[in-house]
């Protein structure tokens, strides 16, 4: 009984095709709605947390000036001269739980080889930069602790500088200038791409951290320090631990505020997930609004469908249906139309998620929570919205129905 009434449901959705497909016209595009949205919102999702996690891992942010204040004029995070490399040797020393600690030194210059230049941002740093970005040499190597010592105007390229001063050439042993210092190239990062923001991570210089405040920027202090925990449990341990030594380095008054702010930048990618989770969440629901009206058309349909057919249920009836047996063939016909507008919005959603990634260049994520969860919904429509025209035929009167004209 069960099959016969799948089939009979998939006849009567062939004899009236135009019919049939404007009342799963609703279910299509609310599925195929909810699947792309999500999958748009969850590739934003996850663009986030790969920009945040290139940064490193277990990662805590030092930077000069206070992070708030009670009132007056305060500089902002950054533009203070608070923080210097002993501060930097003294975390990584005396804190428990620290992996690495990287003062740096950052300034924009023109950089220029033979015809060419370009203007990009130039840091000094450590060696241990390598290990807390997770950056990779693309090609020849990285600058050495006795470059360092011994202030080497050696320079490390990121790929966007690299492309664009020296095109397709290798750029290792080449002399290019850095403001009106002449730096010799030892090595190029592997990409990165773009961070969250849009920033492109690969058009940087790296250099010696002595070298970049004796010969290039000419200061004694740093302009932030990363430092990395040995894991997730110890990192607001670490971070508390930092604070207490950097106030005490500093000599700062017990009631004094904080001329540093420390970063969490784990706290900051779960609150920047919390953030595209909503959003995602958000989306989901606008577009599952539309299922809603798919099922008020197949109620519609289906009380139409219950009306043409009256004279074939009081026959069915007469010749020995039971209420169950009728119940059962138009609550099949409801889910019939809602599954296969379902399955059909499934396939348009996954194709919109991998246009959308095409042409506007969005990442997306197809996710098959999503889909299960959207056919999922599309079947309990179906069930719910045809419990009353299948219940309103099965209670008929079979000598009424006989009459009905």
């Amino acid at each position: 009984m069960f099959w016969e009434s799948v089939l009979i449901a998939f006849e009567g959705l062939r004899a009236n095709k135009l019919r049939s497909a404007l009342t799963m016209l609703g279910i299509i595009i609310g599925v195929g709605a909810v699947v792309t949205l999500v999958s748009l919102g969850m590739g934003v999702q996850q663009k986030v947390q790969n920009s945040i996690s290139s940064l490193g891992s277990n990662l805590l942010v030092v930077m000069p000036g206070a992070s708030k204040s009670t009132g007056g004029v305060r500089s902002g995070a950054g533009s203070n001269i608070t923080l210097s490399n002993q501060d930097a040797k003294a975390i990584s020393k005396e804190i428990n739980g620290v992996v690495h600690a990287v003062p740096s030194v950052t300034g924009t210059f023109q950089i220029i080889y033979g015809g060419q230049n370009w203007n990009t941002s130039v840091q000094g740093t450590t060696t241990e930069l390598l290990n807390i970005r997770d950056y990779k040499i693309g090609e020849g190597s990285f600058f050495t602790s006795g470059d360092d010592e011994a202030r080497a105007r050696v320079a490390v390229l990121g790929q966007t500088v690299a492309t664009n001063l020296f095109s397709n050439a290798s750029p290792i042993g080449q002399t290019i200038r850095i403001g009106k210092a002449p730096f010799r190239v030892i090595g190029v990062l592997a990409s990165k791409g773009q961070s969250t923001m849009g920033q492109d991570q690969d058009d940087i210089i790296l250099v010696p951290i002595a070298t970049a405040q004796d010969r290039l920027i000419g200061q004694t202090y740093v302009n932030s320090i990363m430092v990395q925990a040995e894991n997730e449990q110890v990192i607001e341990k670490v971070q508390e631990d930092i604070t207490t030594l950097l106030r005490t380095r500093h000599h700062l008054a017990a009631k004094a505020d904080n001329d540093f702010s420390v970063r969490n930048l784990s706290a900051i990618m779960e609150t920047m997930k919390e953030s595209t989770s909503a959003i995602t969440l958000f989306l989901g629901g606008v577009a599952a609004i539309s299922l809603l009206v798919g099922g008020i058309g197949i109620m519609n349909i289906m009380l139409v469908s219950v009306t043409e057919r009256t004279r074939e249920i009081g026959i069915r009836k007469a010749l020995g249906a039971t209420y169950k047996n009728i119940l059962l063939q138009f609550l099949i016909e409801a889910i019939v139309v809602s599954v296969t507008g379902g399955l059909v919005g499934i396939l348009i959603g996954v194709g919109g998620a991998y246009a959308i990634s095409k042409v506007a260049s969005l990442d997306t994520v197809v996710s098959w929570l999503a889909i299960l969860g959207a056919f999922g919904v599309s079947v309990l429509i179906g069930l719910f919205f045809g419990i009353y025209p299948a219940r309103k035929a099965a209670l008929l009167d079979p000598i009424d129905a006989l009459r009905y004209e």
